[in-house]
């Protein structure tokens, strides 16, 4: 679904993503794991075109989008959650849904299912983005992403700052995306995380990164290995 193959990246003189190559596949939860400052939030943004790749190739579905803007990828069918959520602090909880829409034809209505999957959102659609806690804002951050039904989701460090309660939430609705899809259609999860129970309770394939480059891959089994564990342990 989604193809990264030898992707380098660098910031001035640093050389930040070394060699890197990963895949998101449909059905299936790949966990991005390694310490602050390895380069996991880099290489997602240069997953969506945020910052450009230097060298390597991108895939979605066979299609080159190496070169495309972060606005095409988005058409194209690639969801993406920031680290620090960045929903619109001032605009309530409707209209930040209503941004995920933006990129499609004709004014839709804000999918149904999207309230299944968060109720509480339903329940604040009058409310400012600001004025909710964090971890709705973190719902509220993953609507928005999934309000174009995507086909690829890439999330930042979803439980970063989060009650646990609703990590809970989100962990349920990861796992959900993955084996019963969206709206019909099956969602490979792309999903950067430090927490790493939360990961490893979700993943099906897994990469470490350490210093730019992938250090260990593998499937769950593998994750619950001890030295992989202590390859992220801060």
């Amino acid at each position: 679904m989604l193809e990264a193959r030898n992707i380098h990246q660098y910031y001035g003189g640093s050389h930040i993503l070394r060699d890197v190559s990963v895949s998101a596949r449909p059905g299936r939860v790949t966990v991005l794991l390694g310490r602050n400052g390895v380069g996991k939030t880099t290489l997602l943004k240069s997953l969506m075109g945020v910052v450009p790749i230097r060298s390597g190739e991108l895939r979605l579905q066979g299609r080159d989008i190496t070169r495309a803007a972060p606005y095409e990828r988005a058409r194209a069918g690639i969801g993406y959650v920031p680290q620090g959520r960045e929903i619109f602090a001032r605009l309530t909880v409707e209209e930040n849904l209503r941004m995920g829409l933006a990129g499609q034809p004709g004014r839709r209505p804000i999918p149904a299912h999207l309230y299944e999957l968060f109720p509480v959102l339903q329940q604040m659609l009058s409310r400012r983005g600001g004025d909710l806690s964090g971890g709705q804002q973190q719902q509220l951050a993953i609507a928005r992403a999934l309000a174009a039904s995507p086909s690829v989701l890439v999330l930042d460090e979803p439980t970063e700052g989060i009650q646990p309660s609703i990590i809970k939430d989100i962990g349920r609705v990861i796992r959900q995306l993955a084996d019963q899809g969206l709206d019909g259609h099956p969602v490979a999860v792309l999903l950067c995380e430090q927490y790493y129970d939360f990961a490893a309770e979700l993943a099906d394939e897994f990469l470490v990164l350490e210093r730019g480059s992938v250090i260990a891959r593998g499937d769950r089994a593998q994750m619950r290995q001890p030295e992989i564990r202590d390859l992220v342990a801060i």
